[in-house]
């Protein structure tokens, strides 16, 4: 990759320059050799001129039609506060490498920018005037976008801003692009400063986005006379809080986003099975299949919406798996959770169970199978009005009455599902549905009250997830059972009629994983 030079080159380049002989010359080459940038006012110049237009395309964003009822809804909850949403900074990998960017979710929310737009930019939605038009015709907040301006040709830092430097990134979308794609009034990111301190108005940020934007409001808060930190976190809490609930339920846009990850999904699952039977017994070939999915995020996609989790024989009861560096054995059942994030930043969240040979046994599909039952069970009571806690509990009875069956469970069935048992939990420990969206675990921040409490509401997107996980050094169950992980997840929308499975399109029956595997394989086959 292209070297990157940062502030902190600069500071060494001038004290090199200010160097006499005998000071730190070894500390100079170090830093020439891997930094040689012309210095000449003639190269200056020279950059500055000959270069063609290259204004990038602008598209108004489908989600530019939803976004002003969101921003309603979050202004109208903190009428005459300015509310503050970073997008935040790009991350470091190590040294002078980054993660990839990707913005706080609830910067997506409320401005509908997706991929990697914008690092350090901010979101503001400014109180009206409560004597203007807007607010007598029932306006709370005008929203303003803060972004940098374009670093195209036209500037020196073109090609000296490894950051924003066209030269360096190549064409991005500055402020008049911004505007046009989100609908929203758009400002250069040197004037949030000044915007936020204009009148002493009290303020909400989401605090742990972006530490700098963060400091900038708090030093506001301070010259305004406002000092109490105490206070400023509740508040700042309380906006994170609203900003994770308000997304509990989708809107139309939301949902289409939704099924278009999950059917990229769908793709990369393909992917997976066409190169299963070459992958068998090979070194690492759990990352050859993670590999075989991750392709197609990129392909159709922006990336994978969490780490892809590939667990084949023993490592399929480790809830989360994701080194991917184990042999995929023969005649194992082999465990996929996996999603594709696409473009909006929407992820899907699908898990699969296969028998790495293309058929279950007898013994692989009464333990998939009880799965699948429990997993249908908690679809069945997840009914507008009905809680989380209702989807937990019908997945839940249903294996404690098969571990119970198969002589497992230490106790009677209904003794382990009362609060003062849960033995059955050894085998499934981890919950059962969440809130999908922006976020794998989408709401996050919610309350409890208003999460896993909260009546299931048409328009919610969740997931429905049990498992059966049977460890290798479990002494508690028959030595058969050991090393055993099976897991079935789908995506669910709530509508006014009862639920949906997003995913239906994705086989879990039996015989249809089995057609499918060999569907695929032949696939697979054909292209070696």
């Amino acid at each position: 990759m292209a070297d990157v030079i940062t502030e902190q080159d600069k500071e060494y380049e001038a004290r090199e320059a200010a160097m006499a002989p005998g000071d730190d010359q070894d500390m100079a080459d170090r830093v020439n050799n891997r930094s040689l940038r012309p210095q000449s006012q003639s190269f200056v110049e020279f950059m500055s001129t000959g270069w063609d237009d290259n204004e990038p395309e602008i598209e108004r964003y489908e989600s530019a039609a939803y976004t002003p009822a969101r921003l309603a809804a979050l202004g109208a909850a903190f009428p005459g506060e300015r509310l503050v949403i970073p997008a935040g900074q790009p991350k470091v990998r190590n040294n002078d490498c980054d993660y990839k960017f990707r913005p706080d979710s609830a910067f997506i929310y409320y401005t509908g920018l997706g991929e990697d737009y914008e690092a350090g930019s901010v979101l503001v939605l400014d109180p009206t005037d409560l004597d203007s038009p807007e607010a007598k015709a029932g306006q709370t907040h005008t929203a303003q976008l803060f972004v940098a301006p374009r670093a195209n040709h036209y500037t020196t830092d073109f090609f000296e801003d490894p950051h924003y430097g066209e030269y360096w990134v190549g064409p991005r979308a500055g402020l008049k692009e911004m505007a046009a794609m989100t609908g929203l009034e758009t400002h250069d990111i040197a004037r949030l400063s000044d915007a936020l301190a204009k009148d002493g108005v009290r303020m909400r940020v989401i605090a742990k986005t972006d530490p700098q934007i963060t400091g900038i409001v708090n030093e506001v808060r301070l010259t305004t006379g406002d000092p109490d930190r105490v206070e400023h976190e509740g508040d700042d809490n309380k906006l994170l809080e609203f900003a994770s609930e308000q997304r509990k339920c989708k809107d139309a846009y939301e949902v289409g986003e939704i099924r278009k990850a999950v059917a990229a999904t769908k793709l990369g699952f393909d992917n997976i099975l066409r190169k299963l039977p070459s992958a068998i017994g090979k070194p690492r070939s759990e990352r050859m299949l993670e590999g075989a999915f991750n392709a197609i995020s990129r392909e159709e996609g922006n990336e994978v919406g969490y780490d892809t989790i590939i667990a084949s024989g023993a490592h399929a009861p480790i809830l989360h798996w994701e080194r991917n560096t184990g042999v995929v054995g023969d005649n194992e059942l082999l465990l996929i959770d996996a999603g594709v994030e696409v473009d909006s930043l929407y992820t899907a969240d699908i898990t699969r169970t296969f028998p790495t040979n293309g058929k279950f046994t007898d013994f692989q599909k009464r333990l998939y199978q009880a799965v699948l039952d429990s997993q249908q069970a908690g679809f069945e009571a997840a009914k507008v009005g009905a809680t989380y806690s209702d989807i937990h509990h019908a997945c839940m009875r249903v294996i404690a009455e098969r571990l119970h069956e198969w002589g497992i469970l230490p106790v009677d069935v209904e003794e382990s599902l009362s609060p003062e048992g849960q033995q059955h939990r050894r085998w499934l420990a981890c919950g059962v549905a969440h809130h999908l969206g922006l976020d794998v675990h989408d709401c996050a921040q919610a309350r409890y009250e208003s999460y896993q409490g909260a009546p299931i509401e048409p328009g919610m997107v969740f997931t429905i997830e049990p498992g059966l996980y049977f460890r290798e050094d479990d002494l508690m169950i028959p030595e058969e059972y050991r090393g055993i992980g099976i897991r079935i997840e789908d995506d669910v929308l709530m509508t006014e009629n009862g639920p949906e499975w997003i995913s239906a399109g994705i086989p879990k029956q039996i015989d249809e994983v089995e057609a499918w595997m060999a569907q695929m394989a032949a696939e697979g086959a054909q292209n070696r």
